[in-house]
């Protein structure tokens, strides 16, 4: 099993910046991409931001351009540093992991974060 531990987050000005990580810990064969999904109230679930092993980064067009993924492959750990925020950027963001676990790969979530952003 993997378990995702989020901090980070919180309530922000629009127009201002925030951080969330997230570690992985477990086991597992391998670690492949990992990423973030948000859900503003009363939305469905949108992805956000994933990232490779191999440090390659994807964006929705909701955020490209203003946040940015990393990931620390030896800490296992990603961060997503949000600039420029605004309000439609309010919801949980939720960390996920694709894992490979005796030969089946395997979505792993965490618990979700609040982030706020007022106008």
């Amino acid at each position: 099993q993997v378990r995702l531990v989020e901090s980070g987050g919180g309530l922000v000005q629009s127009g201002g910046s925030l951080s969330l990580s997230c570690v992985a810990s477990g086991t597992w064969s391998r670690l492949d991409d990992m990423g973030w999904y948000r859900q503003a109230s009363g939305k469905s679930r949108e992805p956000v931001a994933r990232i490779s092993t191999g440090l390659v980064a994807m964006y929705s067009d909701a955020v490209k351009g203003r946040f940015t993924i990393s990931r620390d492959n030896l800490r296992n750990t990603i961060v997503l540093e949000m600039d420029s925020l605004e309000p439609d950027d309010t919801a949980v963001y939720t960390c996920v992991a694709d894992a490979t676990i005796t030969y089946t790969e395997t979505r792993f979530w965490g618990q979700g974060i609040q982030v706020t952003v007022s106008g």
